[in-house]
Order: structure tokens, then sequence, then C-alpha cells
């Protein structure tokens, strides 16, 4: 039987064998999908979400860092730029860039051509960097800014270096401005500490480097900079130091001169040597690092270092204050820059400042004595050495020329010259005794009395009684003459005591006034200046004259130099002697609360003085103990090398005192036609003062003796 096949009807069975077939084949596919890629698990599935998420945030994080820096960076910007134009608004003009505004410079030298000092600014010669010594750059680069010429006025590397330098050392050790910049301070701004300044620094500093060269700025910065002690430029400090020009000096000097940049006062070879050498050596040092010379050239600058040029250390300021008060009497106002040559003996000045001072150490707490003064002269007035006081540190106040103090015994040779000129002579007899005058009963030292005495012991044992006896007999009134006309300025008060020296003078008039004595009668007056020049070597004034003319006849001279010898040689100054002719006079106030010595040999005059400013009283000291000890040691050193010379003691007779008057009258009228002839620019611009020969006092008691 045939079978008959069955067609399915549509939309019965065949359909839905299709669908299932169709459905299979996607579950298949999907299979197979799923089977190349595993399944993830519900955990899973949370983890790779949560990366997601930090990714996001992570993302957003950083744009936000981004956006903030951008935001500080335009605001930083802007605040810099509003600071930058804040301080550069306040800048200072620069249109004098050329200009050098400065005190005109004084500079004091001494008679055997050291500097004492030295006022005002000093500058030297203005000199391009090409014709100085081409050590002075190189070694100031070295040691100031190596990258000089590398740097657009900031050195950001030297800053940098400077800062990670004083980090590890914990302070500012080291700094970090440029050479521009030191110029850009020194010509524009000051040295204050300050954030002010140091913006306006660096930016004049940038000016400067677009407005010059390099080689400008380093010729403006070495002929402007500061070397100390009023000095500006290396001409100036070579030729204070080294006595030479910027252009002579050699490798070591001008490692020095660059070495007193970082602290003038600190490395002054002068006050500081062995500071100032190892300041040189390491100057020395950065040149060989950079390359200018090689170690073997330096090793030899240290081994051949040159002499400095000679410098007083300091001494003689109470003497340099003296003198600086005087210049303008002498110049007329001048103000350029003058050197001043002067009177002072710096070895003599060396000697009284050692044996003052030792003394003042040895005796000051056993005597209560705090204070001493000394002051050495010619016997024509020229004042070679001069000791204010212990120290001028801690007391300005010049105890020479400035402090009015009772002479004490010290006065009578006015009072025995007035004797003499009256009439008696050094074999006069008086009767030492208690005397009365008036109310007033002056007495000998201690009370003691020698009876009949000879003038010359009374004035050699400096007797009171007899002193005061003399000036009686012969005035009061003749007794201030005779002084005034020695030389003593200050009143007299014409009291019965001016006979032992209660009236105050100052130790330099004093011992001026004995000067007439030593060079045989003449009146001088005490100088420090001798001649003054502009910096060209020009002559402002110079001293035309070495006296004020005879004032004590020669005999009469004669028997004083016999009087006061004695005094030395036997009486209350034996300490004083030297070995040699001398003369002089104790001086002892009341309660010892001055004690003096004043003499003279026929070189030198000199005045020693001890107290106390309050005028408290000593413990038994009297002229004829320290201050005499000071005078003879003093005056034995600064003679050791002289000839012996004798005082003049043998009364002339009477032809050569007609012969004397004659050539007195002579001198005096040669002076006067001699000042009137020679008149030049320079004199007129000189003053008249009592310093030249031409000048004769007023007759108001210091008139010209006749």
């Amino acid at each position: 039987m045939a079978t008959t096949k069955k067609t399915p009807k549509k939309g019965s069975g065949s359909r839905k064998s299709k669908g299932l077939k169709a459905d299979s084949k996607k579950r298949v596919t999907s299979a197979s999908k799923r089977s190349t890629k595993p399944r993830k698990t519900g955990p899973a599935k949370r983890r790779t979400k949560g990366v997601g998420k930090k990714r996001t945030v992570k993302r957003g994080l950083f744009k936000t860092m981004v956006l903030w820096c951008s935001v500080l960076a335009i605001w930083g910007t802007i605040l810099l730029g509003g600071l930058v134009a804040y301080y550069a608004w306040d800048l200072p003009d620069v249109g004098g860039l050329d200009q050098v505004s400065r005190r005109p410079s004084v500079t004091l030298m001494s008679d055997d051509g050291i500097r004492l000092a030295s006022y005002g600014d000093v500058y030297g010669d203005v000199l391009d960097v090409d014709e100085m010594s081409p050590y002075l750059p190189q070694a100031i680069i070295a040691i100031e800014d190596r990258r000089f010429y590398d740097h657009f006025g900031i050195d950001i590397l030297g800053i940098a270096r400077a800062m990670l330098v004083n980090i590890r050392a914990g302070r500012m050790a080291h700094g970090g401005s440029t050479i521009t910049q030191q110029l850009a301070k020194n010509l524009f701004l000051s040295s204050e500490r300050s954030l002010k300044r140091k913006v306006q620094e660096a930016l004049l500093a940038i000016w400067l480097e677009q407005k010059f060269t390099k080689k400008q700025i380093l010729t403006l910065y070495m002929n402007r900079v500061y070397f100390g002690a009023g000095t500006y430029g290396v001409d100036a400090a070579s030729r204070i130091y080294f006595g030479l020009s910027a252009r002579q000096v050699g490798l070591y000097e001008s490692a020095l001169i660059a070495g007193l940049l970082k602290a003038p006062s600190r490395y002054n070879p002068t006050s500081s040597a062995s500071k100032a050498e190892n300041r040189t050596n390491l100057v020395l040092q950065a040149m060989v690092d950079a390359r200018f010379i090689t170690s073997e050239e330096a090793a030899k600058a240290k081994k051949n270092r040159p002499s400095l040029k000679r410098d007083s250390h300091g001494q003689g300021k109470y003497f340099t204050d003296w003198v600086l008060r005087q210049v303008d009497e002498y110049i007329g106002g001048y103000r350029g820059d003058i050197v001043v040559h002067t009177t002072l003996n710096t070895q003599h000045q060396r000697l009284a400042e050692k044996n003052l001072l030792k003394v003042l150490k040895d005796n000051g707490k056993k005597h209560n004595v705090e204070q001493a003064a000394v002051v050495v002269m010619s016997n024509y007035g020229a004042v070679t050495a001069m000791v204010g006081g212990r120290d001028y540190r801690s007391s300005q106040f010049n105890r020479v020329t400035q402090a009015l103090r009772q002479p004490g015994s010290a006065f009578k040779p006015f009072v025995f010259l007035a004797g003499i000129e009256s009439g008696l002579r050094p074999d006069s007899r008086f009767v030492d005794k208690p005397i009365k005058v008036g109310k007033w009963k002056p007495g000998n030292y201690k009370g003691k009395y020698y009876g009949d005495v000879t003038l010359r012991d009374a004035f050699a044992r400096s007797m009171n009684s007899v002193a005061v006896q003399v000036s009686e007999k012969v005035g009061r009134k003749q007794v201030a003459e005779v002084a005034h006309r020695l030389g003593i300025e200050t009143d007299l008060d014409t009291s019965p005591s001016i006979a032992l020296g209660a009236s105050e003078v100052t130790l330099l008039e004093l011992t001026a006034a004995y000067s007439v004595f030593s060079n045989g009668g003449n009146a001088v007056s005490a100088y420090g200046i001798k001649e003054i020049q502009d910096r060209n070597g020009n002559k402002l004034y110079q001293r035309t004259g070495s006296g004020l003319g005879r004032v004590v006849k020669t005999r009469n001279v004669a028997m004083i130099n016999d009087m006061m010898s004695a005094t030395v040689a036997w009486g209350t100054g034996k300490a004083a002697q030297t070995g040699r002719a001398a003369a002089g006079k104790t001086g002892t106030t009341q309660d010892s609360r001055d004690a003096l010595f004043v003499g003279y040999t026929p070189y030198t005059v000199a005045g020693v003085w001890f107290g106390n400013d309050n005028g408290s009283p000593m413990k038994s000291v009297t002229g004829g103990t320290l201050p005499a000890r000071v005078w003879g040691n003093l005056v034995r050193e600064i003679e050791q090398n002289k000839p012996v010379v004798e005082l003049p003691k043998q009364s002339p007779t009477v032809l050569e005192d007609v012969v004397e008057e004659a050539s007195g009258f002579l001198e005096s009228l040669f002076g006067r036609l001699k000042s009137s002839d020679s008149s030049t620019d320079n004199n007129d611009r000189k003053p008249r003062d009592k310093n030249d020969l031409d000048y004769l006092p007023s007759n108001n008691g210091t008139g010209k003796f006749k």
C-alpha cells in the first residue's frame, strides 16, 4: 500500500518548527559567544564598576588642580606685576649717574710722611678698566661675581647656590648679589635690609645691564665702590694702602684691595693684619679657581708680600682733632680736597703714649689717679706729640688743649722772671719764713721753711713763701704782664695767690711759654700745621715764620736757665733727669688735685699733667713724682741720638745787650717788610694769625715786649 506523505498545513506545525530552529540557532550563537568570553558573575561585575568610578574621580581632581594652578599662576603673575609696578613707581632718579655727591676730603700727614687720618670722602683718579692693573678687575670678579659676564644683572644660579649654602649653614653666610646689583645699590639706594630695596635693586640692575656694556658697568663699580675710612674707588684704596696708583699695583695688592669689599673695617690691613692676610689668600685662591692666575703665581704672590704704606695705626687722635679744627682758619673756606702736612712726629707720639700709659697703668689705683696728659714740641712751638688723656675711645676731651687747670708752682718761672727783670739775681737773698698778705697766709709744702736762702735755692726747692715775696715786691700786675708776654693767653687773677699759680691755664699754653727759655728768649705759639695743599699739590697755605720775636733778654733767659736747671739737678724735679742738659719746674696744687712737670732741653719742650677730671685729690702725687718721671723717660728716649748741647747760662755784657736789642728791632722790622712785599694769591687766602713771624699781638697785656 502506498504511503502518502503528509504535508503540514499552513500555519500549523511547520511554522512552529521553523521558529524552534531559529530560536535554537540564536541560542547556539549566544552560547558560542558566551563560551569565548566568560560571563562575569556578581562580585567581579561590582569591582569593575568601582574602578571606573575611581578613574573618573582622579580625572576630575587632576582637572581641578590644573584649573586652580592656572588661576594661582594668573593671580601670582598679576600680584608680582603689581608689586614690581608699585616699587618701580618709586624708583630713584637715575639721571645723575655721572655725578658724584661727596664730602671734600681732608688727609692729615705727619712730619715724617705717615698718614695720620682722613676725613670726608677720599676719591682717587677715575680710571677705565683697561687703564688699571689687570689683576684688579680679575680679583674683584673672582671673589665678588664670577659669572659677571654670563648673567643679565641678576644671577639666578648664584642666588640658588647662595640659598643652598645658607640653608646648610643655618644662617646668612653667603649673598647672591651681582656686581651690577651692588652698583645699583651704591649709586641709587641705601643699605636698608628690606623687600622694597631688594626689588628696586634687581630692577635697577636689569636697567643698568640694558643701558651699559659689561665693561662700563665694571668701570663704574670699581671707581665708586667703598673701601672703608671714607675711601672710594680702587685708585684711592691703592694710594691709601700702598702709595701707588691703581695702574701700578701688583697681584697681592690687587687681591688685598678686592678682599676689603666684603667688610672694609674688618679686613683693614693697618688695624687687622692677620684677618686681612687670610682674606687676601682667599681672594688669590678664588682667582686660581676662576683660572685668572695659576697656583704657582698665587704662591709667589703670598711669598713676596709688598709693604704697606706707612700709617699711624690710629696714633695721635687728640692731635688730629686739634689740627682739624684749625684748617678753615688757614684756607678761608676752601671746599676742595686737601692734604694737611702737620708737625707731628710718629716716633715722638709713640714714645709719649707708651711712657704716659705705662705710668698710669702701674700707679693709677695706688695713687688714685685716673687721667694724664702730655704735649711735646720743638723749642719754636711745633707740636710733635700730644696725648690728651688715658683713652681716646672712652673720652675725646683733650686735657692738653681744652682743660683749664691750676699750674701751681709751674707758674713760678714768670714770677721769678719778673723779679729778674726788676733787678734780682739768682744769688739774691730772701728769708724763707711764714708770711701773711692781708688775711691770706701762704705756706710751704708740708710746712717746712729754710730760713736765709738764695733766689736759686728758693726756686729749685719751690719755696712758696719766697715766690709770694717776689711777686709782692715787683707787683702782681707785672707778673701777669710777663706771663702774657711769654704766651699765657687765659685771663689771670692778680690777687696775691697769682704767685702760686692759682689762675687756671691749659697745658698747651703753659708748655709753649716755657719754649721762650729753651730758644733763648723768643715768644712762640704752639702750632700743628706746616703746609696745606690741594689734591694736585698746589699750596693753599705755608707757614712763613717760627716765632713772634724776642720777648726776653738773653742774659735774663740765662739766669732763668740757671735756676730751672737747679730744679732738675738737685731740686724738686730730680726725677726728670735725662743725663744731659735739662731744666724745668714742678707744680702741685692743693690736696694734690693737679700735678705737673714742664721742662725743656736745647731741643725739646714738654709738659706733663696728672690728675682726675672731677678734681678729686690724688694720693701722694706731686709734680716731682709721676709727672717728672714720665718727662725724664720720654725726653731721654726722644733725644738719645742727638748731640749733647748745653743751655745758655752765661750773662752777656752790656754791649751785647745793646746789640741784642738792636737786632731784635731789625728782626721785627724785617718781618713786617717781608710780609707786605711777599703777598701772593695763596697768602691772600691765608688769614692773619699768631703763628706767623709777622704777627704782633695787641698791647692789651699780651703785646710785644718793649
